[in-house]
């Protein structure tokens, strides 16, 4: 292309070439086009690039996949104890991402990103239920049921949405003097969560 312009502007300029005011108008006009054109194209090829070099980063993230499913497991009533427990999910269903813990119940951030938990739990009637999420030490959702003698068996559960950075941990605490089910086919209480977006 640069070749085929150059023989234009040599034949219709000639021997004055070198003297730009001597040039043909139109040709004149023609080459400062081609200027403002090179210039665009050059612009053009900037944004393409910025754009090839965005789509990466969005395929990149997608790649990140984190989504873990554990429940309790055992066989019987885990609880009631005289402090605040993490429960331990030991049953793991699906850890995509190997970011939850079945050895200490915690989920540890692998990626900063909007992340969306729930936690269920089958109980007893005889002791009180009371289950939290927490972040980093803080709660963020809590589920409860009160004792009672009229109520063989409780059910209960809650979910939250939640902007996390990496290395934040999450897990449910089980309050002091209440308790869980837990069942060796592993469904009652559990523990999940998944990346819903990667900042």
């Amino acid at each position: 292309m640069k070749a085929a312009v150059y023989l234009l502007v040599l034949v219709s300029c000639g021997p004055s070439l070198a003297q730009v005011g001597d040039c043909n108008p139109d040709l004149c006009n023609l080459l400062v086009e081609f200027g403002a054109m090179k210039e665009k194209l050059g612009a053009v090829e900037s944004r393409l690039k910025d754009s090839e070099r965005q789509l990466e980063e969005l395929r990149n993230k997608e790649k990140t996949k984190v989504v873990f499913s554990a429940a309790a497991g055992g066989s019987g009533a885990i609880g009631p104890f005289d402090t605040d427990t993490t429960l331990i999910y030991k049953t793991v269903h699906i850890n995509i991402g190997n970011a939850y813990n079945q050895l200490t119940g915690i989920f540890t951030v692998p990626v900063a990103g909007s992340y969306f938990f729930t936690f269920f739990y089958h109980a007893g009637g005889q002791h009180a239920s009371n289950l939290s999420l927490i972040k980093n030490g803080e709660r963020m959702a809590t589920t409860t049921d009160h004792r009672t003698t009229a109520d063989g068996a409780d059910n209960g559960g809650n979910g939250v949405a939640l902007q996390l950075m990496q290395g934040d941990q999450v897990y449910v605490r089980m309050n002091a003097h209440t308790h869980v089910w837990g069942d060796a086919v592993g469904g009652h209480t559990t523990f999940s969560g998944f990346l819903l977006s990667q900042v």
